[in-house]
């Protein structure tokens, strides 16, 4: 098979980033996101690009009504109760026009009618694998949730995005049960697989591995089934632009191209994910970026026929192989 280029967006708004910020803290980036994402699909769709839009459930109900009603039954007891987005939910708003930080049907529905893309999960309620408390049956129900209030769109998940890529051997079982075949994880380096918490030494072993080849190339080969489920590896996070255009972003640049071109050539993936927020500021200046490392894409497509994938695209043809 060829190689592909594969895009996944962890979509969560102010769900994914409660335990860290308030809305007020992020604000102009969460209201940021009405915009990046609109832009995002015009571009995906004039050029031919799947993408895997991993959507946290909570943010699709059109109301905190519907929310409530498509909640688990027993929300999971969260040893850290700061973890647990059941706690707030007498602060939210009663609906995307009067709280657009927790909710977003409207978003969802536009990526649902945009060619290419795939609408998957990020669990209902950006569920954490690895905290103390949750347990594999709330896990489950999560999923449950998440399924049923995707269905309000038309749609059946085949993919996840595992929160801040928490998850153990245990928890791949429940995917099948809720028709999930493909999942990302973070691969095995010690300073990108899973952990509860994050240390300073990984997190800049990371910042720097996004200027320089601290890792090799990032592309990683194409995954088998397992069980009826396969690993969609990520490869590298796409880190927002920054204030002022510098050599540093020539070089994280250099580095993002060097790793899809070594896909192309030794016909692999090169998986890219980032969140929708991360466009939320600087838009045009991240839409250039992107713009950049798709021109890079589209000369790949021509000269190495390298295609372009979702999760479940991928999947699929893993499935194929193994059957």
């Amino acid at each position: 098979m060829p190689g592909a280029l594969v895009i996944s967006l962890d979509f969560e708004l102010h769900w994914g980033i409660r335990d860290h910020t308030t809305v007020d803290g992020y604000r102009d980036n969460l209201l940021g996101v009405r915009e990046a994402i609109p832009a995002l699909l015009a571009e995906f769709d004039r050029r031919g690009i799947a993408c895997t839009w991993a959507t946290v459930g909570m943010l699709m109900a059109e109301s905190k009504k519907e929310l409530l009603a498509t909640m688990p039954a027993r929300a999971p007891r969260y040893g850290d109760r700061r973890m647990s987005p059941y706690q707030g939910l007498e602060d939210i708003g009663e609906d995307e026009r009067s709280d657009p930080f927790h909710f977003a049907p409207s978003l969802v529905r536009r990526i649902v009618a945009t060619p290419r893309q795939e609408l998957g999960t990020h669990t209902f309620s950006h569920f954490y694998m690895l905290e103390n408390g949750p347990t594999l049956s709330d896990f489950d129900a999560d999923l449950d949730s998440a399924r049923r209030i995707a269905e309000n769109f038309g749609v059946a998940n085949k993919s996840i995005v595992f929160p801040r890529n928490q998850f153990t051997p245990e928890h791949l079982p429940v995917l099948r049960r809720h028709g999930i075949v493909a999942y990302r994880s973070n691969g095995r380096h010690w300073a990108y697989s899973a952990r509860a918490r994050e240390t300073s030494l990984r997190r800049s072993f990371r910042l720097a591995d996004t200027y320089a080849p601290l890792t090799g190339t990032r592309d990683v080969p194409w995954p088998t089934a397992h069980d009826g489920l396969v690993d969609v590896s990520a490869s590298a996070f796409l880190r927002p632009a920054a204030r002022r255009p510098n050599v540093l972003a020539r070089l994280r640049l250099r580095r993002l191209v060097a790793s899809m071109k070594h896909a192309a050539e030794t016909h692999r993936l090169f998986h890219v994910w980032w969140h929708p927020h991360n466009f939320g500021i600087r838009l045009r200046e991240n839409m250039a970026f992107l713009g950049e490392l798709l021109d890079a894409y589209d000369q790949l497509r021509r000269t190495r026929s390298f295609e372009s994938l979702t999760m479940g695209e991928v999947a699929s043809r893993a499935l194929a192989l193994s059957s």
